[in-house]
């Protein structure tokens, strides 16, 4: 009897499950392209500077010093931080799901029955021990441990578990990758100052020269071999290019406040050497092969947690649809009187349970979130993909960049030299007069302009480097 017993409870739980399975919906699955190009631009060196510490890449001592207190200080990246320990709290949340709860109380109350029903008349006969008749108001004293737990059949609370752990791990991928950044939104920053220091004393060293050429034009308006016009157009010329040197000196400001404030300090003057500006750049720079991307870039491997973690998230939404076995159990002592409690065995209690429950008619929520897990996941899918694809992207830009800027800024260089030739044979040739006046004027412009033209390449090549190194996954080691 008690086998059968056993078969027709088999037999139930076959059919439930059953009836559980044919009722899931059928979904697309899946798995991300993690596919990517052999090389970038033919080169298939495996050299890769992103291995590289941000405290080797960058040889600078003021600029490492920034970092290293951005690093510390900067508020959004400790906001991330905490993230982390949120996440982790989650992890903690998550395997305790799968354990007993376990609650250790007890309970004190009292009770009057009245005599004219059923209960009271009985209690008014009975005596509750040998000459201990039944109290009219009748206390109620108990202490106990009580024990419940979801037994985890179908994984559900693991792999919920193991999903919090992967987002776990994402914020920690997800930090490095704002560390990437962060450096590298330092280091354009300081080189844009670095440029801006330049234009300055470009500016300045413009005004002299034009400042030199006002006296001439005036001591050759006094001989009568100018106009007053002359005169006025030098003299213009001059307080346009003072008018410049003050909007240089306010971009300095914003940019030396925008620095602080990633600092996360209030405006302060920032140390550097204008010096460094002049450096040479480094020949050659190693970037590797686009596979690399997969273990250097922090935001790809943040995805790929992600990823992980949206799909543990469809079996945990799946699980679902499937029967859930619960077990509670509990122990302790109950008496009407505080002195009885003890005297055991009469005042103990104890119980055992076990619950199976499988959703079976309107199910319609549970689908729900199972469709939602799943579109999520596929959501995932997509930017894992797209991730990887902007990865390669940014890189193959920058290498290409670097390369083009290269040329750009000799012919650049090329063109100032002119330039600056052409103002010592325009200055030469209106003390002669043998050039107008505007001649002195345009060259001198365009000169000027040449030069910041110069310096902007000269920045963007530092800015593409760093970008560079940003693009490949340098910087959170």
């Amino acid at each position: 009897m008690n086998k059968f017993r056993i078969y027709r409870y088999i037999a139930i739980t076959s059919i439930i499950l059953f009836v559980v399975a044919c009722g899931i919906p059928k979904v697309a699955v899946r798995d991300a392209d993690r596919t990517v190009p052999d090389s970038y631009y033919g080169s298939l060196d495996t050299n890769n500077m992103a291995k590289d510490s941000w405290k080797v890449f960058f040889t600078d001592p003021n600029l490492v010093a920034l970092i290293d207190t951005a690093l510390k200080n900067n508020q959004e990246l400790n906001i991330m931080r905490q993230e982390i320990n949120v996440s982790n709290n989650e992890i903690l949340a998550k395997k305790g799901e799968y354990l007993p709860f376990v609650d250790v109380g007890g309970a004190a109350g009292v009770d009057k029955v009245s005599r004219f029903t059923s209960q009271g008349a009985s209690d008014d006969v009975t005596e509750v021990a040998p000459n201990v008749a039944t109290p009219e108001y009748l206390g109620d004293f108990m202490v106990g441990a009580f024990a419940s737990w979801e037994v985890d059949i179908w994984r559900k609370l693991r792999n919920s578990r193991d999903a919090a752990i992967d987002r776990y791990l994402a914020s920690v991928e997800g930090t490095n990758f704002m560390i990437t950044n962060l450096i590298a939104e330092i280091s354009n920053s300081y080189y844009e100052l670095l440029a801006l220091d330049a234009k300055l004393a470009l500016i300045k060293e413009y005004i002299k020269i034009q400042e030199n050429a006002l006296k001439t034009v005036r001591l050759q308006k006094q001989a009568g071999e100018v106009s007053e016009l002359a005169v006025k157009r030098f003299e213009a010329q001059v307080f346009n290019t003072k008018a410049m040197q003050f909007d240089v000196e306010q971009q300095i400001i914003e940019t030396e406040n925008r620095i602080n404030f990633l600092l996360g300090r209030y405006p302060q003057p920032i140390v550097r050497n204008s010096t460094a500006f002049t450096a040479p750049l480094p020949d050659t720079l190693s970037v590797g092969i686009p596979s690399q991307l997969m273990e250097n870039r922090p935001d790809i491997i943040q995805a790929e947690y992600m990823l992980s973690a949206s799909k543990l998230d469809v079996k945990v939404a799946k699980a679902q649809f499937y029967p859930s076995f619960d077990i509670t159990a509990g122990i302790g002592f109950r008496a009407f009187n505080p002195a009885y409690i003890i005297q055991a065995p009469e005042s103990m209690l104890a119980n055992l349970a076990g619950d199976l429950m499988a959703p079976v008619i309107n199910r319609k929520a549970i689908k729900a979130d199972y469709m939602n897990a799943n579109a999520k996941q596929m959501q995932a899918v997509y930017h894992y993909e797209q991730t990887v694809l902007n990865a390669y992207v940014e890189v193959a830009n920058q290498v290409s960049k670097i390369d083009n800027l290269k040329k750009s800024y000799e012919m650049k260089a090329k063109e100032v030299e002119v330039l600056n030739q052409s103002i010592i044979i325009a200055n030469e040739l209106f003390t002669s007069a043998k050039a107008d006046y505007m001649e002195v004027l345009i060259t001198q412009r365009d000169a000027l302009e040449a030069q910041f033209e110069l310096v902007e390449y000269k920045k963007f090549q530092f800015n593409t480097m760093i970008n560079l190194y940003r693009s490949l996954g340098g910087g959170w080691r």
